[in-house]
């Protein structure tokens, strides 16, 4: 089994859960919090998985900090990543609220969000911190979820976590009122509505949250027409007895760039007392109807590259989480593994399809997804593979992920490969 230690050096290495990758395969990004909790990172760099050779992308200055690096599928890369807040003070440090996303391509360095906290708001604008940021397969527009720090200073508990998109319409450029506020590269909206309290037994959420885009090129949708941008996402229900339940959600986007800067019912920009809404016509849906997808390991959804499945863990009736999968369509969710012991890692899918990759019984293992059956490509190990990020290369021969070694999180690949 070729598995290849690639970081050596006594401190943590952290991946993020997907697009680690640069387009070459040949190079993983990572940034270097102490934990991934603790987020104290100071560089963003990258380790080439042949020569072993790192390189520093990002280094943060004037006290902040940064960390979540993503790469753009195409060449050059583009590196994305949350930077929290410079000369931070006890009235505004990192937190959910107070974070935004950076570029860096070939040494330049770009907001991606612009921030205006300031009424009236901005179009295009956010009001607080945006994470973990995830290029579309073309790298025209990129993923993210969003807290809000206007909803937060109004009462934290209106401050519900959602799900955004920024696309490349217009460079954004508020009044600037507030010396906390910036200007952006790309024009951002959230997709998601969320509301406190939701209503037991609807299809009402107070999260969106682990979004992933659906397909390469969209999908198909029941008519055969093709839905080019969509965006899949867990989103927090209730059950009739109160319970929360987070159920696979579908948000369908726009085709035309313009058509994100068209508000709906609600202004994009949001107002004092309510969140950011989505543009005209941009409504989530509810996919799934189960007892609730498994809340550990904590994971993404994940869709498959011709956009026909969407894939998620959800617990067996013995209680063993395995790997399922539902259209973006809906329909009856189809269960991928009958696993003896439950998947314990996020996941990730070959970049054609076919075979998707996770952590089981301490092991790297890739499972086929047309018969389910898993093939483990890592030997046992007292020290398991970790659990946040098991990361297929775009060329599908390697996996990437991470262990301790000696008390340090270390970088890892091995070949994706089914042994002979």
């Amino acid at each position: 089994m070729s598995e290849k230690q690639l970081t050596f050096a006594a401190r943590h290495h952290q991946l993020t859960n997907i697009n680690v990758w640069a387009a070459d395969s040949q190079w993983l990004a990572f940034d270097v919090r102490p934990s991934g909790a603790s987020f104290t990172g100071l560089s963003i760099e990258r380790v080439n998985v042949e020569t072993g050779a790192v390189e520093v992308l990002y280094q943060a200055t004037d006290g902040a900090h940064v960390g979540v690096v993503t790469v753009s599928p195409d060449l050059p890369p583009r590196y994305v990543f949350i930077h929290g807040p410079e000369h931070p003070d006890p009235h505004w440090h990192y937190d959910f609220h107070h974070r935004r996303g950076v570029i860096v391509q070939q040494g330049g360095v770009i907001n991606l969000d612009a921030c205006d906290i300031t009424a009236p708001y901005t179009p295009g604008a956010l009001r607080g911190g945006s994470h973990v940021h995830v290029f579309s397969p073309d790298g025209s527009r990129l993923s993210f979820t969003y807290n809000d720090h206007v909803m937060h200073e109004r009462d934290p508990r209106d401050d519900l976590r959602n799900v955004g998109v920024a696309v490349p319409l217009q460079p954004v450029c508020p009044p600037k009122h507030h010396p906390r506020e910036y200007d952006g590269s790309y024009y951002c909206v959230l997709v998601s509505q969320t509301r406190r309290d939701p209503l037991p037994g609807s299809d009402q959420i107070d999260r969106a949250y682990e979004e992933c885009w659906i397909g390469d090129e969209g999908y198909l949708k029941a008519d055969g027409s093709r839905q080019r941008w969509a965006i899949a996402f867990i989103g927090d229900t209730r059950s009739a007895r109160g319970e929360k339940v987070p159920e696979v959600f579908v948000v369908d986007l726009p085709d035309a760039l313009a058509d994100y800067a068209k508000a709906g019912a609600a202004p994009l920009e949001g107002t004092a007392s309510t969140l950011p809404a989505p543009p005209a016509g941009v409504m989530q849906r509810r996919v799934t109807h189960t007892q609730g997808l498994a809340l550990q390991p904590r994971h993404w959804l994940r869709a498959a590259p011709d956009g026909s499945a969407i894939a998620f863990l959800l617990a067996d009736a013995e209680g063993i989480v395995q790997l399922w999968a539902v259209s973006p369509n809906g329909g009856a969710p189809r269960q991928i593994t009958t696993l003896g012991s439950s998947i314990q890692s996020t996941f990730s899918w070959h970049p054609q399809g076919g075979a998707i990759a996770f952590v089981c019984d301490n092991r790297v293992v890739r499972c086929e997804l047309a018969s389910g059956q898993c093939t483990p490509l890592t030997q046992p190990c007292e020290q398991p593979p970790c659990a946040e990020a098991v990361v297929w290369s775009p060329d599908g021969a390697r996996i990437a992920y991470m262990r301790e070694v000696a008390g340090w999180r270390q970088l890892f690949c091995v070949s994706a490969a089914l042994p002979h």
